[in-house]
This record gives C-alpha cells, structure tokens and sequence, in this order.
C-alpha cells in the first residue's frame, strides 16, 4: 500500500498494514533548510520553492503527506492584513488587525487572486504533478474563528463573544464563506485533505464558545468542503474533544498537553487522531530513544497519525522527524491496523 492511501486510509479509520506518520502544520526547520539549500522567506510567495520544500516532508523526512502552507497568514494577508513574511529563522507574523467588529466585514472581491492565495494554489499543483499517487498532497485553510483574531484582533473578537455576541456570529458567518473558497480552490488544485486551523484553544476560550460559536460552522464545514478535514487546535484540548466528535470532521491534531491515552479515549471510535508529539521535549530536545519512546507510547494509545503537534520550532534538528518516521514504520509493521 503506497504511502498516500495509508494516509488517507488512517484518516477515516480503515485498516492500514502500519500506522500513518505526517504532519498537518509545518515541518519546516533551519537545518532542512539549509540541507535542501533554499527555504525561507522565499518559500512562502514562489510556488516552485513553496513545492520544493514541502516535498522533503516526504522525500527527507519519511512523512506520508506533504503540506506546503507554512504560516498561518496566506488568507489573512490577502484580505488585508499587512504580513511580514519573516526570515530564515522567524515564521510570518503580524501586529495589526485592519478591521473593526461590527458592520459587514469588507472582504476584497479579489482576495482568492492575489498572491498571497494564489501562490499555494500554484504550490499544491506543483506537488500533485509531482508525487502523484505516492504521497498525499495536503492543503490547509483556516476557520472563521482564527480569521477574526486575525482581522479584528484577539482581545476584541474574544470580548465581543460576551458584548456582542450578534456581531461574533455575523463575522463568522461572512468569513466562512473565506474559508470554503479557498478549500475548495485548494480541493480543485489537487489537495487530498486539508488541514482547518481554528484556534478555539482552551486558553483563549471555554469549550462552551467552541460549542455554542463554533461547533455548527465547523458541521457546515464538513458538510460543504469534498475532502478529508483535519481539525487542528493548539493547547489543552482535553475539554472540548468531546465536541469536536461531534462536528464530523475525520480527524483531530492534537497538542501533546492532552496524554495521547486520554486523547483517544476522549475521540472514541470514529474519530482519527494525528499529531500528539511534543514540539519541545520530544522534536527540539529529545534523543532519537525519546524519540522511539514516544513512538512506542502512541502506537500503544492507538494514535492514527504520528507526528509533530503543531508547526515544527525552526531551530528544531530535523533527523529527528526522520527518526519518528522510520520509528512508526519499523514498529508498526507489527502493529496492522484495523479499527
């Protein structure tokens, strides 16, 4: 079985001869970087060096999907947030949020057009030509609820949840529209699944929000986007896990604050789970035996997809990926899943 069908399989909980391994966030690091010899911040606005780079996902580090969108602002810089695109050693970033909560958002009618969005179309294209049937080509489109973060700023879209509730639901029901456009645009270019990022974490709200703000957006989600999703959100999600079963995307990335035990426990049967190794302890500082240790631990806990957490830290050592990857084969040619 190629790598991709095991990794589409794992994520609706078929059986597979091993495990999966990938990442639904980026695995990119300095050292990957300088190994492949282009990267950063280049990478983030040229489709042929965007493709480049997310291809070692495979080709270097043993994944079983590739993912080419490295930071969290492809569509917030092309709705009009003003992106620094970063350097080598620092991801994107941005300090002001352009627009105010309350009137209907002024969503640009080219946004899907303009490089920022344009660019990991072309990059998905690239990757689909490139690998073909061998890897899964994976996109990555961002909620409405991490979107107003982004626009209106965290501070306010988080208060407005309590203030103006009425305004919160308006702007998500505008910026989903954002989201399915460019799922869709990426489903079309040849993506396989697509990670939704939608930071509803424990430490910015209660699982409560997540229920009440989220939980239907993510269903109509489901419902309107023609592939895979993988939810991803940071931190301890151990309080609304029991939700996110219930939104029907195919599968969680989860933090490595939620024990991978708990985690699958909490997901029950139908939901997949990817991710769940520390970006700190295990990626950045580990030895290949923590490493394997960790392995071991999530192949026990019956984790779909092993991998990275969440982005991969930049001055993370990348042979440690490779070390995981080649982990989740050797052991999980013993461990053949069906569910």
């Amino acid at each position: 079985m190629k790598p991709r069908e095991i990794f589409l399989r794992a994520l609706r909980r078929e059986p597979t001869p091993r495990p999966a391994t990938g990442s639904a966030t980026s695995v990119v690091t300095v050292d990957l970087m300088a190994e492949l010899g282009f990267g950063f911040p280049e990478a983030h606005l040229d489709p042929g060096l965007m493709a480049g780079l997310a291809a070692a996902g495979a080709t270097v580090l043993g994944f079983d999907n590739v993912m080419p969108l490295y930071s969290v602002w492809h569509e917030s810089a092309a709705l009009g947030c003003q992106v620094n695109w970063g350097a080598r050693e620092r991801m994107p970033d941005c300090r002001q949020a352009p627009w105010k909560l309350g009137g209907e958002p002024p969503i640009p009618r080219d946004w899907l057009s303009r490089p920022e969005c344009r660019v990991p179309l072309q990059a998905i294209s690239l990757l689909k030509k490139r690998l073909g049937d061998q890897f899964a080509v994976m996109g990555k489109v961002f909620g409405p609820w991490t979107l107003g973060y982004h626009l209106f700023g965290v501070e306010n879209f988080l208060m407005a949840t309590l203030d103006d509730p009425d305004a919160v639901r308006r702007a998500l029901a505008a910026l989903k529209e954002v989201t399915v456009a460019f799922a869709l645009a990426q489903v079309e270019a040849g993506a396989d699944a697509l990670c939704l990022g939608d930071h509803a974490t424990r430490d910015l709200c209660g699982p409560e929000a997540y229920r009440d703000f989220l939980l239907p957006v993510h269903r109509e989600l489901v419902e309107r986007i023609p592939c895979p999703l993988v939810l991803h959100i940071c931190g301890d999600t151990a309080d609304r896990i029991g939700h996110i079963r219930g939104s029907g995307v195919s599968c969680f990335h989860f933090d490595s604050k939620v024990p991978a035990a708990a985690a699958r426990e909490l997901a029950g049967d139908r939901l997949a789970l990817m991710g769940g190794t520390s970006n700190l302890s295990v990626i950045r500082s580990g030895s290949a035996e923590a490493v394997r240790a960790d392995v071991r631990e999530k192949l026990a806990a019956r984790i779909d997809i092993i991998g990275p957490e969440c982005a991969v830290p930049l001055d993370a050592p990348y042979g440690n990926m490779v070390v995981l990857s080649e982990e989740v084969k050797a052991a999980g040619s013993m461990d053949q899943r069906g569910h």
